[in-house]
């Protein structure tokens, strides 16, 4: 059986390679479109970024199988079990935009479904998250290596982190919620990547997260960081990919959350 720090190498590798093809982030070489829903974007970054983070883990790990925003689903001909969640490019309005906060996700789980490592790298800001189950969460930035323990217990001020759908009428169902969701917290964010919102749950800077609708990949990686950094975390129960995954109705009624263990009950069942 593969160990989880051996598989959270190959996340760090995998990452760091789609975080290098973001870091050559240019205007000129964006290639913008729309994937449907206004605001719902793809770019040449993307892209590419994904097939740098795929070159990697089937350099590394051939037998496994790999599910991805942009490429879809690959399986071995003898798959392993072991399976690959990626967002090559969480937070593509951002990037565009040249907002900084956008990372390449990279997760992986055994063959129940229970995740074993994920990687947020985020190269406009020079983080690197990351975990393997039971071994807790760190952060790398600027040389230096920190273990992540969550939010401050008790403390004044706490933020809220959300984020909100594309779809107008899920939107305005979200916003009717929004003063409920937001009551007992001193201010709110919302900063365009949920990858990265749960990170900073994980990191203490934001005290809870929730957000609805979010894919599989949006939150793979993340929400394991936030776990090992002693979160309370609640992840949708979703369809695997490799099963055609989740209908849009299943996905838009998902919460996705992360917090101190304090506000564990603030979040809609």
């Amino acid at each position: 059986m593969t160990g989880a720090t051996e598989l959270l190498e190959v996340a760090k590798a995998a990452a760091a390679a789609g975080a290098q093809v973001l870091a050559g982030r240019s205007t000129d070489a964006l290639q913008e479109s729309s994937k449907g829903d206004a605001g719902d974007w793809v770019t040449a970054f993307d892209v590419a970024a994904e097939h740098a983070v795929r070159e990697v883990i089937t350099a590394k790990r051939p037998g496994d199988s790999i599910t991805g925003e942009e490429h879809g689903t690959t399986r071995p001909q003898v798959p392993t079990g072991y399976r690959w969640s990626i967002d090559p490019l969480d937070g593509t309005t951002n990037f565009i935009r040249n907002i900084v906060y956008y990372a390449t996700s990279v997760a992986v789980a055994d063959a129940g479904g229970a995740w074993l490592a994920g990687v947020v790298n985020a190269p406009a800001l020079g983080r690197v998250y990351y975990a393997a189950r039971g071994q807790g969460a760190w952060l790398e930035e600027g040389g230096r290596v920190t273990r992540l323990e969550g939010p401050v217990p008790g403390r004044k001020g706490q933020i809220l982190a959300t984020g909100f759908n594309y779809d107008p009428a899920v939107r305005a169902e979200q916003a009717a919620f929004f003063a409920e969701l937001l009551d007992g917290f001193a201010d709110v964010r919302r900063l365009g990547s949920a990858a990265l919102d749960l990170c900073l749950v994980a990191d203490g800077t934001h005290d809870a997260f929730g957000e609805r609708g979010l894919n599989e990949h949006d939150f793979s990686a993340g929400a394991l960081i936030a776990e090992e950094a002693g979160c309370w975390v609640r992840r949708p129960r979703l369809a695997s990919p490799l099963d055609g995954g989740p209908t849009d109705g299943e996905r838009l009624d998902a919460w996705t959350c992360a917090a101190g263990l304090e506000l564990s009950g603030r979040f809609p069942l």
